[in-house]
């Protein structure tokens, strides 16, 4: 059972369109409202595959690119994320994603202050020679089974994060954590581990 129609339009959803067909999701899937795909460009068949009884409340936001892909275990719940997939981001399994959480598979500008001037250019929509957009660094997410990230907290490109962890809210992840670890603080450190 899940509140998604045959149609692929969400019970009750005050946005108009369908989930996009290349969102694969489990039984059990319970999708407030399908306004949370309205970021994804991603034309790829399996862009986003969502596990069985996954929750997806309506402050999310799946911004899945062109070349992005995003996975989701079973029994995980994204309360207000924000999920932004240039290349792959894998959450597990029994994970809590919390309010104003923010997951990056990129930097999505340059780092270099000449490409990102290239950059503002061509991302304006009415400049009449825009050029074409700096090639932009990419590194996959993973986050591991039964994570707890909470409010706030930033995870960027590249980090894993190990089995049952916790990230504080506010924390900003920008290196790999280990399984059973506790972090907080910016940028995130170890405050405890357990067994």
């Amino acid at each position: 059972m899940s509140n998604v129609k045959q149609d692929r339009h969400v019970e009750e959803d005050w946005w108009p369109h369908p989930i996009p067909a290349n969102v694969e999701f489990g039984e059990g899937f319970y999708c407030e409202s399908a306004q949370i795909f309205r970021k994804m460009v991603s034309k790829k068949p399996d862009a986003v595959v969502i596990g069985k009884h996954v929750s997806c409340y309506a402050g999310c936001s799946f911004a899945i690119g062109e070349n992005g892909r995003c996975t989701i275990g079973d029994f995980t719940l994204l309360n207000g994320a924000l999920i932004m997939a240039e290349e792959k981001i894998e959450i597990g399994s029994y994970c809590l994603v919390s309010w104003g959480v923010g997951i990056a598979d990129s930097d999505f500008h340059p780092l270099e202050p000449a490409q990102r001037l290239i950059d503002a250019q061509a991302l304006a929509p009415y400049f009449k020679d825009r050029p074409p957009r700096p090639k932009l660094k990419t590194a996959p997410v993973k986050i591991g089974d039964n994570v707890w990230i909470g409010m706030n907290a930033v995870i960027l490109k590249g980090v894993t994060i190990g089995d049952n962890s916790i990230v504080a809210a506010g924390a900003v992840v920008t290196k790999s954590i280990p399984a059973n670890t506790i972090v907080a603080g910016n940028p995130a450190a170890v405050v405890k581990t357990f067994q």
